[in-house]
């Protein structure tokens, strides 16, 4: 699966999807495509830069390229102290993502969920990226309460991307897989702004 997530860390697909499975039970159809998902990302996601075969270096050890491994502890520092990323980790931090989310206004929210809906049904998915990115910009340039402009721009980024792609697969949770991807790259480029 290509994730997409150039400039993006390795562990933001996992948050993203851990994010997404909060409270999902309630909906079989999206459950069922978040299972999908979930097992994508697994075989394809690796946090540890162990490689998909586990022959690759340790993290923060020199790669034969004379690379640095990319170490995933930068990314969620200041969310959450604790390491390993286990999936107790993972489910922490989209927590914590999710608090700030169910802050946002409901109401600009969900205009903004079903402008994308609407734009999604009629578009292609090469255009995707570029209707959430339009809708997460709209958000942004509304004006947001003021303790979440006092957030870093790239955690207001991500919530408001993953709040949106929550709200849309709840009501149409076959756009998961393409919408996921998409998101992943609009997250990339609004937040190297």
């Amino acid at each position: 699966m290509d994730n997409g997530d150039e400039g993006l860390d390795p562990i933001t697909p996992l948050v993203f999807l851990s994010f997404l499975q909060h409270q999902s039970g309630r909906n079989e159809e999206l459950t069922s495509e978040l299972d999908a998902l979930a097992r994508q990302l697994k075989l394809t996601t690796d946090i540890n830069c162990n490689g998909v075969d586990g022959d690759a270096e340790e993290d923060g050890e020199l790669q034969t390229d004379g690379h640095l491994c990319y170490n995933p502890r930068d990314h969620v520092r200041d969310l959450q102290p604790a390491w390993p990323a286990d999936e107790d980790v993972l489910r922490n931090v989209a927590a914590g993502l999710i608090e700030i989310a169910d802050q946002l206004e409901n109401r600009m929210v969900a205009q903004a969920a079903e402008n994308l809906i609407n734009k999604l049904q009629g578009s292609p998915l090469q255009h995707w990226q570029t209707h959430l990115s339009a809708e997460v910009d709209r958000m942004l340039k509304a004006g947001l309460d003021p303790w979440l402009e006092q957030l870093p721009h790239e955690r207001v980024v991500l919530v408001l991307t993953m709040t949106l792609v929550k709200r849309a697969c709840e009501h149409m949770p076959r756009l998961l897989q393409g919408l996921f991807s998409s998101a992943l790259q609009c997250m990339a480029t609004l937040t190297a702004r």
